[in-house]
């Protein structure tokens, strides 16, 4: 929020940078997008021409819709797991009342805080000795690792802003402790989990780094393939591909926005 005690001219270099930002972070969306469309063999901007090649390509692939399902099934496998033991993690942190909880905290945050290539390093020469590289399992497990963080800090936040006093009114009328949370308190914050499954469900889809050293084979993700094709040939399915995910995140972000505006207060 804009202090309305600043002056005018701090107010419009705080816009000017803000705005700045803002286009930064869009502009390769508006140049992804007509390169999708592009007719030619290259990545090419502004393209000469028009044509849906790329998406049929990309539907016509065998490899390209075996690393989608592979990357659909790890992300939701990676929200099936994460989110559980997010919601528990944050639940138990609020409820702790001991001076190890910032420590613990930190140890499950501590995914966010390291370099995504240091984790890739130490979750591949683990599973190298487990012998689960390039397994479903490994890689919903060291997507799971990434996604942890986010869930248990967006859960904590929402259990900052829970009145707690309808639980233990619950528990005081003789239900479990599990059962007054999974009625009284998990519906009403609904909003808070399923926010917070998208995350890991974004993060997932998106990881392309421990992807790079751990999922092969059978099981490359779509974000591995991605990689490798644009470093071995510039083919402008990736870009199609880059546009279907777009489309796919800002109607997942719709649905979610309009589910909170449709949330009573």
């Amino acid at each position: 929020m804009v202090r309305a005690d600043l002056p005018m001219w701090r107010r419009w270099w705080l816009f000017v940078v803000t705005a700045a930002v803002i286009l930064f972070l869009i502009v390769p969306i508006f140049i992804v997008i007509p390169v999708s469309f592009s007719d030619s063999k290259y990545l090419r901007f502004p393209p000469e021409a028009y044509s849906l090649r790329w998406f049929e390509n990309y539907w016509n692939s065998p490899e390209w819709l075996a690393a989608t399902r592979a990357s659909l099934t790890a992300a939701i496998l990676t929200v099936l797991v994460a989110t559980p033991l997010g919601i528990a993690a944050a639940y138990g942190l609020h409820s702790m009342r001991s001076r190890m909880t910032p420590w613990i905290q930190l140890v499950l945050i501590l995914p966010m805080l390291v370099p995504g290539i240091l984790i890739a390093i130490g979750v591949f020469y683990i599973y190298i000795r487990l012998k689960i590289v390039n397994t479903m399992f490994g890689i919903v497990l060291a997507h799971t690792l990434l996604a942890l963080p986010f869930v248990v800090l967006m859960m904590q936040a929402a259990f900052r802003t829970f009145d707690f006093r309808q639980e233990q009114a619950a528990m005081s009328l003789g239900a479990p402790r599990l059962n007054a949370f999974l009625v009284v308190t998990l519906p009403q914050l609904r909003i808070s989990v399923i926010s917070a499954a998208l995350f890991a469900f974004i993060i997932s889809l998106d990881e392309v780094v421990i992807g790079l050293f751990v999922a092969g084979g059978g099981n490359t993700l779509l974000t591995r393939k991605m990689f490798v094709s644009l470093r071995d040939a510039v083919d402008p399915t990736v870009a199609a591909i880059s546009t279907l995910f777009i489309v796919i995140s800002i109607c997942l972000l719709g649905c979610l926005a309009f589910v909170r505006r449709r949330q009573p207060h």
